[in-house]
């Protein structure tokens, strides 16, 4: 029986866009993010999800926290799902990255780049798609929604399309976004990326 996943990237906090804020700690969601995760709640609504899973920083769990709350769910922490270990990047601002030779390296061959003091792109993707493996193995024929983040969400989608890593760039995760995926034993597939709710 396939599993439905529902991979919701966290909503919008007031450094989206400026600040690579990797796993940086208090960075919650602002008033337009709030909006987003209630707007989310109400879209997945209509899913009878059975379980709600949440990246361990504080923008995701604050993501889940409405959708928990609408649905009668206790979210449950999952670390395997949390944002790319950014190493010495964390918190850097993206204009100051611009001109980094190493920055520039990262962004076109993410299959085989290395985050200074931090981790590689292959890492992540194994973390994170033998975590959703787990559940899809905990949750025959439910459906599950899953908070993360946009690079993680991405890879987890490149091991079912069967993309290579460095193609992550050509498509989007933006906030607050659904993508759904179908599981079963030995294989997947994409029902739909990024699918965007009005707050």
């Amino acid at each position: 029986m396939a599993t439905t996943f529902f991979l919701l990237r966290h909503a919008a906090h007031d450094r989206v866009g400026s600040t690579l804020c990797g796993r940086m700690a208090g960075v919650s969601l602002g008033p337009a993010g709030r909006a987003q995760a209630e707007a989310l709640a109400r879209r997945l609504a209509r899913e009878s999800l059975s379980a709600l899973y949440t990246s361990p920083l504080e923008r995701a769990r604050e993501t889940a926290a409405p959708i928990a709350a609408r649905m009668g769910l206790a979210p449950q922490i999952s670390p395997a799902i949390q944002e790319i270990d950014y190493g010495d990047w964390t918190g850097r601002d993206f204009a100051a990255l611009d001109g980094d030779a190493e920055w520039a390296h990262w962004n076109a061959a993410r299959g085989t780049a290395r985050v200074p003091g931090g981790e590689c792109m292959a890492e992540a993707q194994s973390r994170a798609v033998a975590e959703i493996e787990r559940l899809g193995a905990a949750h025959p024929g439910e459906r599950i929604a899953v908070v993360s983040h946009a690079d993680v969400i991405k890879a987890v989608l490149a091991r079912y399309l069967g993309l290579d890593l460095d193609n992550l760039l050509r498509f989007d995760i933006a906030p607050a976004s659904v993508s759904a995926l179908a599981l079963w034993e030995g294989d997947g597939k994409v029902l739909c990326m990024n699918e965007t709710v009005a707050a």
